[in-house]
């Protein structure tokens, strides 16, 4: 008996499309058990649990846009004047309770940039948001929607004012 003969006798122990198909039952066995803790569970928590599982950090809020406020003089946090379209842009974008504003103050990273009083770049950069976000405040922005970052960018002395997509707050399935 040739080998050609021996390997025609020799059938299959399964069918290959008998293997995909349980594959795919248990593909939507696992979606369906996904979409039943996502009716039981928080969504924050289930989008937490799920990227601890896979060894990632939590998704944050997605940014969607921004607002840049330039020009500050080197070592100070005196805003060169708060844009009049950034408060509207911010009233106007924060009516959806869902987004959230982020104040983001930056430094250069130079010398010369930072707080005149500790040398610090971090705390000049925290000024410089605390100041753009007064500014808002003052012009009814809600500061209660308002968050607070700092950064050191080279060769930006900067604030920027991130809207991001922060989901339906407090309310559960």
């Amino acid at each position: 008996m040739s080998d050609d003969e021996l390997l025609a006798d020799e059938a299959p122990a399964r069918a290959l499309w008998l293997m995909t198909l349980a594959d795919l039952a248990l593909l939507l066995v696992g979606f369906f058990v996904l979409l039943q803790a996502n009716q039981q569970l928080d969504p924050r928590a289930l989008a937490a649990g799920l990227a601890e599982g896979f060894g990632a950090e939590a998704p944050a809020a997605m940014p969607v846009a921004s607002y840049g406020v330039a020009g500050f003089a080197p070592g100070s946090a005196t805003p060169p004047g708060t844009p009049a379209g950034l408060a509207a842009w911010a009233r106007a974008e924060l009516r959806d309770p869902r987004v959230s504003l982020t104040v983001t103050g930056a430094t250069d990273g130079t010398a010369a940039d930072v707080d005149p009083r500790s040398r610090s770049a971090t705390l000049l950069a925290a000024d410089r948001a605390r100041a753009v976000a007064a500014a808002l405040a003052s012009a009814g922005v809600p500061d209660a929607r308002l968050g607070l970052a700092t950064a050191v960018r080279p060769g930006r002395r900067q604030v920027l004012v991130t809207l991001a997509f922060a989901g339906e707050q407090g309310k559960k399935p």
